[in-house]
């Protein structure tokens, strides 16, 4: 009996992602282009473009996995009943994790707004960009109702709210700068550099993790 293939449905997709992913990483989105992704999958440029109509779009794509993976990382945290302050931390911590184990696709998102600002050509493409900052806002806002929550309680003390989200989750961001990740890097280690990023951002609000 032939084994099964328990790989997902999309899995051909995915992979493309993922080539593309690092591709953009390492070249920027101007100097990739479709031939290096499938010279990154050793595969000829139509399998992509089976996928993919354009460049461009498959950047879309990428961008979308990056944001989806960081909604993801906040889901948990949704349902677990901690008060504000407890929540923020926490949320901030995954933020920062987040940004670690997806460094690939997470250096792709902070291209896309200031790549696509300037760039689109097309009106589906400028809609598609409006999408996507629509997206950003929303994951902005996750943030801001919790520190405006832990205001309101006072767990925190008042401050700028929008500023102070910009500035917390800018501060977790730039790690695709100078985070370099190494073979040798255990789930631990990433757990214990996100602790270390996010104490000094609850130190400017005058929180402890602990």
């Amino acid at each position: 009996m032939a084994k099964s293939d328990t790989r997902p449905a999309n899995w051909r997709k995915m992979e493309i992602i993922t080539a593309a992913a690092e591709c953009f990483m390492e070249r920027g989105y101007h100097a990739t282009s479709v031939d290096d992704v499938a010279a990154r999958l050793n595969c000829t440029k139509g399998r992509i473009y089976h996928h993919y109509r354009s460049k461009t779009e498959l950047f879309f794509d990428v961008h979308r996995e990056g944001m989806d993976l960081l909604f993801q990382a906040q889901d948990a945290i949704e349902v677990t009943g901690l008060d504000p302050r407890d929540r923020l931390i926490a949320m901030l911590r995954a933020h920062a994790l987040a940004m670690l184990e997806h460094h690939t696709f997470e250096n792709v998102v902070a291209q896309g707004v200031q790549v696509h600002r300037f760039d689109q050509t097309s009106a589906s493409e400028r809609a598609t960009m409006k999408e996507l900052i629509a997206s950003r806002d929303v994951f902005e806002d996750r943030f801001k109702d919790v520190l405006e929550a832990a205001i309101a309680a006072g767990l925190v003390p008042d401050m700028d709210v929008s500023i102070a989200v910009k500035t917390l989750l800018g501060g977790l961001q730039w790690s695709i700068f100078w985070y370099r990740p190494k073979k040798r890097d255990s789930a631990k280690d990433r757990r214990a550099l996100a602790d270390r990023m996010v104490a000094p951002l609850l130190s400017g609000l005058g929180l402890s993790a602990e």
